[in-house]
């Protein structure tokens, strides 16, 4: 008798073990919740990989908004952000030291890349201040080619597409964008080119100086400005390009500029190195290292790439990052993404963010591009109306590494950097919008000029008569921009 209790009492512990996990099974299930499928990936049978722990704890700098400068949004939220990371980041740093693992520190938003194995990812997930464990993937943008170099002396005077903004109009009242400073998160920078060394931050006429002006967040780790592909260069000479000898190719002419290699030579980016570049922006720092000084930020930040989800990238990661660059009083410019003519097509980070201002490709007919991007964004569910602004984006000239000019440059990257470079003018002309991107957007998109073309080819519709989801609010018009009152 007593042992057929015994035996149905084993059977009966079988069946609810059966059907109850343990305990350890669901402390793994909930650790692998946190953990991105691509790190799962990466880390089965034994692999290592990098991934990026982001932290629960982030910092709240809504207070920004209630300031009145851009230099005081700057260090309010450059402090705010060094903080919070400082405060929370401890133990983890500690227990990577002491296993001699390799790690990389943000704190624009709180979160340590490291490199190692499934058994250190569930570890870092268990823990209660780690909200998620990200993916960190090479991320491969197919960015613009030009059709043709042309010899350094070809001499065109004002670009088509500088004067379709109306930035001579503006140069003609004394704002050519003096004071100001543009960034470029892209390929890289050819510095001394001669459409861009004068406006080089880093330039005093006689020397170079790099500190505070030039990172190079790839694998490369230049001490120099350089550019093996290109497009960085072409696209800031878009904002400040003038050589003084008749190629104007920028809006800015007047402005300064500063650079953040985020690509490589293939135009190959990762989360974490779009990150560095965000970071140093924001408080730029000496090729060295060293502290960041938020008063050396640029006034705007021009942005040509893509990270999608469906290649491991994080939609809510990239978005705190962009948070963080628009309330620090930094104008965010995207490219809107070289994916239509279909409607929704604005469908990856960074583009998809309401933070982001997002510009759509013209021709020299102001249609719109075939390939333009068109909202609405039903990526993350918002259905947000975007573009916002368009500028011109097909067949356009500028500066090429190597020290001549290119032509037959088309992509949304050919015209974000009229709305970066175009801020300059606008800031420079209108002092008491520094810092204030809400209102510079509002200005920029409502004295905009209406485009609408409803036989356009992928021509999608907006949710008013003052905006749609093919032109934005229309073409950027930085005289109606300086002029409005």
């Amino acid at each position: 008798m007593k042992s057929r209790k015994y035996l149905l009492g084993a059977i009966l512990a079988s069946l609810i073990v059966g059907i109850v996990p343990s305990a350890w099974s669901i402390q793994t299930d909930e650790m692998n919740g946190k953990i991105a499928p691509r790190v799962l990936a990466e880390t089965a049978n034994g692999g290592s990989t990098e991934a990026l722990v982001v932290l629960t704890q982030q910092a709240d700098l809504s207070a920004a908004a209630t300031l009145n400068t851009k230099l005081e949004k700057g260090y309010f939220v450059v402090n705010s952000l060094r903080t919070v990371a400082s405060r929370t980041q401890g133990p983890i740093l500690s227990l990577l030291r002491q296993r001699g693992i390799a790690y990389q520190s943000f704190f624009i938003v709180n979160m340590i890349k490291v490199t190692g194995d499934r058994n250190l990812m569930e570890e870092l997930a268990a823990r209660a201040e780690v909200a998620r464990v990200e993916a960190n993937p090479t991320v491969h943008n197919p960015l613009p080619t030009p059709r043709g170099m042309e010899t350094p002396r070809q001499l065109t005077g004002i670009e088509w597409n500088v004067q379709r903004v109306k930035a001579p109009d503006v140069w003609a009242l004394g704002f050519r964008g003096e004071g100001l400073v543009v960034a470029g998160a892209d390929t890289g920078v050819q510095w001394d080119h001669p459409a861009l060394k004068n406006q080089y931050r880093g330039w005093n006429g006689q020397q170079a100086n790099h500190d505070y002006n030039w990172h190079d967040a790839t694998s490369d780790h230049s001490p120099t400005p350089i550019d093996p592909h290109g497009h960085g260069t072409f696209t800031v000479s878009e904002m400040v390009g003038d050589d003084g000898l008749g190629n104007q190719v920028g809006v800015a002419p007047g402005a300064k500029w500063i650079a953040c290699r985020n690509m490589d030579a293939g135009g190959n980016g990762t989360p974490a190195q779009y990150t560095e570049c965000f970071q140093f922006l924001i408080a730029p720092y000496p090729i060295s290292g060293g502290q960041g000084d938020p008063s050396k930020a640029p006034d705007s930040i021009n942005n040509s790439w893509t990270c999608p989800p469906s290649e491991g990238c994080s939609t809510l990661t990239l978005k705190s990052i962009v948070d963080a660059v628009r309330a620090a009083g930094i104008y965010p410019v995207m490219a809107a993404s070289n994916y239509g003519p279909s409607c929704s097509t604005i469908q990856e980070p960074p583009a998809i963010y309401a933070s982001s201002i997002d510009v759509a490709a013209t021709d020299s007919s102001n249609n719109i591009a075939s390939f333009s991007s068109r909202g609405p964004v039903i990526a993350d569910g918002s259905h947000r109306t975007k573009p916002d602004l368009s500028a011109p984006g097909v067949s356009i000239r500028g500066a090429a590494s190597g020290g001549g000019y290119t032509s037959g440059w088309s992509g949304t990257s050919m015209a974000a950097p009229h709305v970066a470079g175009g801020l300059a003018l606008v800031w420079q002309a209108k002092p008491n919008l520094d810092g204030n991107i809400d209102g510079t957007e509002a200005l920029m998109e409502h004295t905009a000029l209406r485009l609408r073309d409803v036989q356009a080819f992928g021509y999608c519709p907006g949710p008013n008569p003052f905006v749609d989801n093919t032109f934005g609010y229309g073409l950027l018009n930085l005289l109606q921009a300086v002029q409005s009152h």
